[in-house]
């Protein structure tokens, strides 16, 4: 099964009561917006070994910039 990017700080989340993993909210790293796992729709980028999750309205807007592999500080 495969899973989203790793959580955003690359630390393993906390356990619940079942035993399940329960991961921090993500943000977006452009905007600030938050949500409490990736949806499906984010974009998630790996920039000097972190993970940066980029909400679809950022991701829509800096498009050609995530597709050309530039890395956020540029955009």
């Amino acid at each position: 099964m495969t899973r989203p990017c790793a959580d955003p700080d690359g630390e393993p989340g906390t356990h619940g009561a079942g035993g399940e993993a329960r991961r921090p909210p993500v943000s977006c790293a452009r905007c600030g917006t938050t949500a409490p796992e990736p949806p499906p729709t984010w974009t998630c980028s790996v920039e000097h070994g972190v993970h940066r999750y980029f909400c679809d309205a950022c991701s829509r807007e800096h498009l050609r910039s995530i597709e050309g592999r530039l890395d956020s500080a540029w955009w």
